[in-house]
This record gives C-alpha cells, sequence and structure tokens, in this order.
C-alpha cells in the first residue's frame, strides 16, 4: 500500500486515553479512536484536548486513524 492510498481527514481532539491514544471528533461528527504518527512521537509534539488534527486512515479500517499534523 502506498501513501497516496490513505484518506485524510480534519478533526478535533475530544479525549487523551491511556497509551498514548486519542479519541478524535471528525468534521463529519463520527470519533474515531487514533495514535500518534512516528515523526510526530520523535518529535515531541504535544497533543492536548481540543487541539485540530489531520488524521489519516487506512482504506481497510476506518476505525483506527493516524494523527499526522496538529494545527494551531
Amino acid at each position: 500500500m502506498s501513501r497516496a492510498d490513505t484518506i485524510q481527514v480534519e478533526g478535533k481532539v475530544t479525549k487523551t486515553l491511556p497509551g498514548g491514544k486519542f479519541k478524535v471528533e471528525l468534521e463529519n461528527g463520527k470519533e474515531v479512536i487514533c495514535t500518534l504518527n512516528g515523526k510526530i512521537r520523535i518529535n515531541n509534539i504535544k497533543i492536548m484536548e481540543g487541539d485540530s488534527v489531520t488524521v489519516e486512515f487506512s482504506p481497510y479500517s476506518l476505525e483506527l486513524g493516524r494523527i499526522v499534523y496538529r494545527t494551531k
């Protein structure tokens, strides 16, 4: 699977969960559980409740996402 096959959606972090997971409400109102992308984790970027984020999904599973960008 290539990078072009992923689906990117904007959302807002509603809750932080243990284990580096987050509950994110997407633009369409659906809530999904997301983890952090490797670059965000390595560069120690903090994600808080209320942050706007870009979430990336695999076309195979739209229930679990990956946070790839945090906007201010």
